[in-house]
């Protein structure tokens, strides 16, 4: 196995243009840690805000991205759980850095998990970090439960798509906000009242809601604060950091609300693949690209209008 690998760099914070394919030292598996030959790679929102700003990565260089799907090709010491050759997916050591836009990446063993035997890589990947989002937030948080009324916002989006089928998978009533052409999807998805945020208000469609899955912010937080019921749940994905901001003002009106960071977490992965073999859950895959035109991919989700997910295939 060569020394070297293919990765995408940027040595800027700025636009997509700043992404770049480079060779770079392939890393190698520390104690309790797996190598893996990375066959797909998906790109998030979080890809492009770490590009633009950094955050946590500092300056650059480096490299984003987090989901991936592929075969293990060395175990570090302690290993228990994978053998070489297995096929894994996941989404190590979010939100630090994992650099997953490359061929190869290590990960610790236990934020790993089997992928779906049924499901190809470039879908596998598709599944880490938005499927874990879902979950955490509707299932772990709020704790949807059948016959409940959930409201999902952008539900034809990464984490909405997939947030829909979970809330279905419980039980739960759907509403799902996205433009009218998309209505279709939602419903093959399982939303049972799509709403045309842009010619309705929302908050007078979904009443009486248990919980809010808010994958937009703003405005909307406060809006959909308003679709709850007594002791009803808004979870908010992008707004961990005001998490006591959007409590307060959630309990002014009797309700509840929070933000989230989603967290790796094997054994979540585990049952999300158990939905996927069982034909409950399904990811959508709009469009791929191969490793070299990341770029082109950063540039299409940027547009804010994409149905599912965007994944980078490595060769």
């Amino acid at each position: 196995m060569t020394e070297r690998m293919l990765a995408v760099r940027q040595d800027s914070l700025g636009g997509p243009e700043v992404l770049r394919l480079a060779e770079v030292d392939r890393p190698s598996p520390g104690p309790t840690e797996v190598l893996v030959r990375v066959r797909a790679a998906g790109v998030n929102p979080v890809d492009w805000k770490v590009r633009r700003r950094g955050g946590v990565f500092g300056d650059p260089p480096f490299t984003v991205g987090w989901d991936v799907s592929g075969e293990v090709v060395e175990l570090g010491a302690g290993v228990t759980r994978f053998a070489v050759g297995d096929e894994v997916f996941g989404m190590p050591r979010f939100p630090h850095a994992a650099s997953a836009y490359a061929q190869y990446v290590t990960s610790p063993s236990r934020q790993l998990a089997r992928k779906p035997p049924g499901l190809d890589h470039v879908h596998a990947a598709a599944l880490p970090l938005a499927g874990l989002t879902a979950w955490q937030a509707l299932i772990d948080t709020a704790r949807v439960a059948a016959g409940q009324r959930v409201l999902v916002h952008a539900a034809a989006g990464g984490v909405g798509h997939l947030a829909v089928q979970l809330a279905k998978s419980r039980g739960a009533h759907v509403f799902g906000t996205a433009r009218a052409d998309k209505h279709d999807l939602l419903r093959e998805l399982g939303v049972d009242e799509p709403i045309d945020y842009t010619a309705v208000d929302f908050e007078q469609v979904a009443t009486d809601v248990d919980a809010v899955l808010d994958t937009v912010g703003g405005e909307y937080e406060d809006r959909s604060l308003r679709t709850l019921r007594p002791g009803g749940i808004l979870v908010g994905i992008l707004n961990a950091g005001s998490a006591a901001e959007t409590a307060r003002k959630a309990q002014a009106l009797g309700v509840r609300g929070t933000g989230m960071l989603v967290e790796p977490d094997h054994a979540t992965l585990e049952q999300i693949a158990a939905l996927v073999e069982a034909g409950r859950l399904r990811p959508l895959v709009v469009a791929t690209f191969p490793l070299a035109e990341a770029a082109k991919a950063h540039e299409l989700g940027e547009t804010g209008h994409t149905i599912g997910k965007i994944v980078l295939t490595v060769d």
